[in-house]
């Protein structure tokens, strides 16, 4: 009988392991990702298996000096994956060969501490040189960066190599704006394989870091837009004067995208919403819309949920048509092509 309950016990035991490994390859998809990605793959391979490690201690120590970094780099993650692949393409300076950087582009504005990108990178580099790309690097530093930030735990993976161009042509029509529609949002992220779910869920991104003024004053002058609670929106009027704001990123006139966590990933952030307190218009409207709504009252009544569905769409979205095997090259430098 004590046999019988052990081998009972042990069947069950095992069960659930195999039940539980099932549940974890069905929400990251597995070790394997698209494009040939796959977790650990510097461990695996052999060719820097500290890379991971590095990329954390760095990460962590530069947050600890410039807690913002983390913010920056969750960011730089969405704008290089939104615009053709996850490639590193963002990080390619303006030569004089007339190749312009996305960076330039408007939609870049506010974007900043790529330098702390290049100090990861250098630190990768003096260990493992020539092997780990700047895209892969980016990445790692925006799932560390998360973590930082009090959001969940993301199965990054890894194995991509880096592009030899930037698509500055390509980013107006490939990012969402702050005033962009619903649909044209929606739109965009399905464009990558992010369903509107995965979408309300990366937006909860705006529960950290700020807004520049530049890109709030429609919103608020002549008259506070109608969709905003009102006493919201005089402080906002507050922070922000002016109608003639200017797009300069050393303007420091700015609004925190969340008051009462402004560096804590979390879904106060849709809470937020349902008081309408949206900061952008972007933001509101999701709200409104019926395809979104749904999600937002959801996240804001569970922010574990919000936790899952974030960590599994920023895979999805950082797994956009990466460069693998012999596409691209490792730069060794994320500023500038491999001479």
């Amino acid at each position: 009988m004590e046999m019988g309950l052990r081998s009972s016990a042990s069947s069950l035991a095992l069960a659930m392991a195999s039940a539980l490994l099932l549940f974890s390859y069905l929400t990251t998809g597995g070790a394997d990702g698209g494009g040939g990605l796959r977790l650990g793959y510097y461990a695996e391979t052999g060719s820097c298996p500290r890379a991971e490690e590095i990329v954390r201690e760095q990460v962590k120590q530069l947050y600890d000096k410039h807690g913002n970094t983390a913010v920056s780099w969750l960011r730089a993650l969405f704008h290089d994956c939104m615009v053709r692949s996850c490639d590193a393409s963002l990080l390619l300076d303006t030569t004089a060969a007339g190749m312009v950087s996305e960076k330039a582009s408007p939609r870049s504005f506010g974007m900043r501490n790529f330098k702390y990108i290049d100090a990861i990178k250098a630190a990768v580099e003096r260990e493992c040189p020539g092997a780990v790309s700047c895209a892969d690097v980016l990445a790692l530093a925006a799932r560390d960066g998360v973590a930082m930030l009090g959001g969940p735990e993301v199965a990054v993976r890894t194995g991509r190599r880096d592009s030899r161009e930037s698509y500055s042509g390509e980013v107006e029509r490939s990012i969402p704006n702050h005033n962009d529609s619903a649909s044209a949002v929606l739109s965009r992220f399905a464009a990558v394989g992010v369903d509107a779910e995965g979408a309300v869920a990366l937006l909860g991104a705006h529960s950290v870091g700020r807004v520049h003024c530049f890109n709030l004053v429609a919103r608020l002058y002549p008259a506070v837009d109608a969709g905003l609670d009102p006493a919201y929106g005089a402080y906002l009027r507050g922070r922000c004067p002016t109608a003639a704001a200017r797009e300069d990123t050393r303007d420091v006139v700015y609004a925190r995208n969340d008051r009462e966590t402004p560096m804590v990933l979390d879904n106060v952030y849709y809470k937020h919403l349902l008081q309408r307190k949206g900061l952008l218009l972007v933001d509101q409207q999701l709200a409104d819309d019926h395809r979104t709504a749904p999600f937002v009252a959801r996240m804001a009544a569970d922010n574990a949920y919000f936790h899952d569905r974030f960590a599994a769409a920023l895979i999805k979205l950082s797994e956009n048509s990466p460069l693998t095997g012999g596409e691209g090259e490792v730069r060794r430098h994320c500023r500038f092509v491999n001479a």
